[in-house]
């Protein structure tokens, strides 16, 4: 058989695998795009920011309501916002910047697979990180995080393939390049620079299993460079962001650019403030369920990989060093948050690729993800079940949500259920991507539409103008999320989202006294002070966000409120057109 014979014999050993591989890539990430509108913590934050760009025009300082919003660079924004401007569509433009990342770092572990080792090892890590749980999460939310996988993603991308492929330094000038794209994004995303340090220990160690041909040994200068074309990538936001702020003598943007240079960045890292976990947080509560099913692959891989790198295979100590590093670098941090280790797990299925098929062969792996899956099934099969036939713990979720989700449950248990039935007689490990692909299609088409309601305040407005029967009205948020702002078909005012509740009272309690025509303050019902107002006198409006929200009038109001009084920045908002 010649040359060209095993060519084309090595074309076709996988046809239309990689085409396919993408549709249902494609699929599975798109699919319920248009069925929900932003739920919190941080949709309705990014998505307002990014309308309110749009409506007024002002795109360099993020904002909520007139409020500089300092806890992230505006790059995840201007992508909403783009495709906001585009589509007219908040419903559609908050989901696609974080879908189309997604499969931009599918693409590239796709390839960088295939250039290292083949097309079966490229469609396996493919896959691989495909149905990990947590990063079809982050590919359907539009949080920040998928974005900033992303850019580190072809920071790595690009050091590999200059370190292991081909030595042409527009590679790892293109991996600085969105090293800085990723730190106006979210800080971090410098972190690919530290794949250098595996880089070095393995040409001081092995210096004779450098893969890459035709090397030349370079001076410091142009691997010095590569900071610099990274910091030049962070001054395209940060240069013009500092001449603004200075030129416009406004201490509201002073204390923006503090913030976000400080406070969200070193500080934030440091010394944070929220989300404390102990050290081995993502050891032992976040890989074990978010990285499946690598995780329970990990007891098979660990020696595979220790051979390898016993070798010196760069191929494996390079992007598992790497790995480690991030682990520990986040670990360190008191601050913890799952989704902060994302952007490890495409490396983890690039070096788990080479020999997972070896670990899918063995009869306890195939059979633990078998039962993994049953577990899951049945847990959402009885979860239904116990809804249905009215078990007290499934009605004090039910009050407490205010949510039946019963027969969602039951009918997804039973198509899950039926997959490990399919699955029971064969290759057992299928079960997990049956499995996967039947959760997300059932969750991301119904459960979204059931989930509506309970993740957005639509109820409290309807309520709201069901009782006022006024189109000219303004209404005050106190202890407000961001989702209140976004879905108010009302002029929204609020008193600063980090002021003390207070001191929120008292300016609204004065802004309420000032007329008795059009003015309303929405507030959760445990703030309203009786000293204040008049509890009798405040009108129920629903629950949302698991809090029961009044509405107080101007009769509300006692003859005199003993908060004190302060000078509070009143901020508003006039929606330009409805969220849809």
């Amino acid at each position: 058989m010649n040359q060209t014979s095993l060519a084309i014999k090595h074309k076709n050993k996988h046809p239309n695998y990689t085409f396919w591989l993408f549709v249902l890539a494609s699929v599975l990430i798109f699919i319920g795009l248009g069925l929900r509108d932003p739920w919190p913590a941080d949709e309705p934050r990014f998505a307002q920011v990014a309308k309110e760009m749009v409506e007024t025009g002002q795109w360099f300082f993020p904002a909520r309501a007139e409020e500089f919003y300092p806890d992230k660079p505006p790059v995840f924004m201007w992508s909403i916002a783009f495709f906001f401007a585009l589509f007219g569509s908040i419903k559609i433009a908050f989901l696609l910047p974080s879908a189309l990342c997604s499969l931009l770092t599918l693409f590239l572990v796709y390839d960088i697979s295939k250039r290292l080792w083949s097309t079966k090892e490229a469609l396996i890590a493919t896959s691989l990180l495909l149905l990990s749980f947590q990063f079809l999460l982050q590919a359907k939310s539009a949080q920040i995080d998928a974005m900033v996988c992303c850019w580190i993603t072809i920071g790595c991308y690009g050091l590999l393939r200059f370190f292991l492929v081909e030595r042409r330094w527009r590679w790892y000038y293109l991996a600085f390049f969105f090293m800085g794209i990723g730190v106006i994004t979210k800080g971090v995303g410098f972190l690919p620079v530290l794949m250098l340090i595996p880089y070095l220990i393995h040409q001081r160690v092995w210096p004779q299993r450098d893969i890459t041909k035709n090397q030349t040994k370079n001076s410091v200068l142009p691997w010095l460079m590569g900071a610099v074309v990274m910091l030049l990538a962070i001054s395209l936001w940060f240069v013009p962001m500092l001449i603004l702020v200075e030129n416009s003598h406004d201490p509201s943007l002073a204390l923006y650019r503090d913030n976000i240079l400080f406070r969200q960045t070193v500080t934030r890292y440091a010394d944070s403030w929220h989300h404390i976990k102990p050290f081995w947080y993502y050891l032992v509560e976040v890989i074990p369920l978010f990285w499946l099913p690598i995780s329970i692959a990990l007891p098979w891989l660990i020696p595979f990989w220790y051979r390898a790198i016993k070798k010196g295979d760069a191929r494996i100590l390079l992007p598992l060093g790497w790995i480690v590093l991030v682990l520990l670098f986040f670990s360190v941090s008191p601050g913890k948050r799952g989704v902060y280790i994302l952007p490890a797990l495409p490396m983890l299925a690039l070096i788990s690729a080479p020999y997972f098929d070896s670990v899918v062969n063995k009869k306890v792996f195939s059979w633990l993800m078998w039962a993994v899956v049953f577990l899951l099934s049945v847990g959402l099969l009885g979860f239904g079940f116990s809804g249905i036939v009215e078990a007290s713990f499934a009605l004090k979720l039910e009050e407490k949500f205010g949510l039946s989700p019963w027969m969602f449950f039951l009918v997804t248990g039973v198509l899950t259920c039926l997959v490990t039935v399919i699955t029971y007689r064969g290759k057992h490990w299928k079960a997990w991507p049956y499995f996967l692909c039947t959760l997300w299609g059932m969750y991301a088409t119904w459960g979204y539409t059931l989930l509506e309601d309970v993740k957005t305040p639509k109820s409290v407005f309807g309520n709201i103008e069901k009782e006022i029967g006024r189109h000219d009205a303004t209404i005050a948020l106190v202890d407000f999320s961001e989702q209140f702002i976004l879905f108010s078909p009302y002029p929204i005012v609020h008193f600063g989202y980090h002021t003390p509740t207070d001191e929120q009272l008292s300016a609204a309690y004065q802004w309420l006294e000032k007329t008795d025509k059009g003015r309303y303050i929405l507030v959760d019902e445990k703030h309203v002070r009786n000293d204040c107002f008049k509890k009798a006198m405040a009108t129920s409006v629903g629950y949302a966000h698991r809090v029961h929200w009044v509405l107080l009038s101007n009769e509300a109001l006692t003859e005199k409120c003993p908060l004190t009084r302060t000078k509070t920045e009143i901020f508003s908002y006039i929606p330009d057109r409805p969220v849809t």
